[in-house]
C-alpha cells in the first residue's frame, strides 16, 4: 500500500499583462496561466514535478511565509 502525504504550500498570485503568475515562495517555484485557476493548476503540476526528484528539499512547514499588504506614502 502506498502512503499518500499531503503537503500545503503558499501560492502568491499576481497579474502580469495577459497572464496570471503563481509563485510558491517556500520552494521558489513559479508558473503562469491565462486565468487564476489555470495558474494554480500549473503551479501544482510544477510542484509535483519538483517533489518527484529524490533530492528535492522540502522546507519545514513551520517556516511558512507571512504574506500581507503594507502601505507606503510616496511624494
Amino acid at each position: 500500500m502506498i502512503k499518500v502525504i499531503k503537503l500545503q504550500f503558499s501560492a502568491v498570485i499576481t497579474k502580469e499583462e495577459k497572464f496570471y503568475v503563481a509563485l510558491c515562495p517556500e520552494l521558489d517555484i513559479a508558473s503562469q496561466g491565462g486565468s487564476i485557476e489555470e495558474a494554480i493548476r500549473n503551479l501544482k503540476e510544477a510542484i509535483n514535478l519538483y517533489l518527484e526528484d529524490k533530492d528535492a528539499k522540502i522546507p519545514k512547514m513551520d517556516t511558512r511565509p507571512l504574506v500581507t499588504l503594507i502601505e507606503v506614502e510616496v511624494d
